[in-house]
């Protein structure tokens, strides 16, 4: 009964899920998202902050240079919201609140991302303790001068 439902579900919700796919991608892309801003420091400091923040559907590429639709309208935004005024930090905020710390290739120390920074110090700690208990072993294991062999 229950894979029944499940399969009457999946023929009347794959019509809709594809119909909203592909209107997304019908969509012209952003006015800003192909286009520089006329004021080359402007565009500057536009570039300056898109090369610091992640495509979320590429994930290994800034926003500056990925050809994802989704990084087309964060570029928009970045240069939209630079022309109305906004400094750097602002829209970084404001792309970090929107999309999560994942968005910025330099995350700020909060309560979410505190664990990302003390990790690698605790294990470098860990690791310099185990060895200096190890040396400390050898040293005292070697051989005592003054001894006859």
């Amino acid at each position: 009964m229950m894979r029944l439902i499940l399969a009457a579900l999946a023929l009347f919700a794959a019509p809709i899920v594809s119909q909203s796919v592909y209107a997304q991608q019908a969509m012209p892309p952003a006015p800003y998202a192909y286009v520089q801003l006329e004021d080359p420091a402007l565009e500057a400091e536009a570039a300056a902050l898109m090369e610091t923040l992640r495509c979320l559907k590429c994930q290994s590429q800034s926003i500056n240079d990925s050809d994802a639709p989704m990084a087309g309208d964060m570029r928009h935004q970045v240069r939209s919201r630079i022309l109305a005024g906004e400094s750097p930090a602002q829209i970084r905020s404001w792309l970090v609140e929107r999309y999560g710390d994942y968005v910025s290739y330099e995350p700020e120390v909060s309560s979410t991302t505190w664990p990302l920074f003390a990790i690698p110090l605790l294990l470098l700690c860990v690791v310099g303790l185990v060895l200096l208990r190890r040396l400390g072993k050898r040293r005292s294991d070697g051989p005592v001068s003054g001894e006859a062999s």
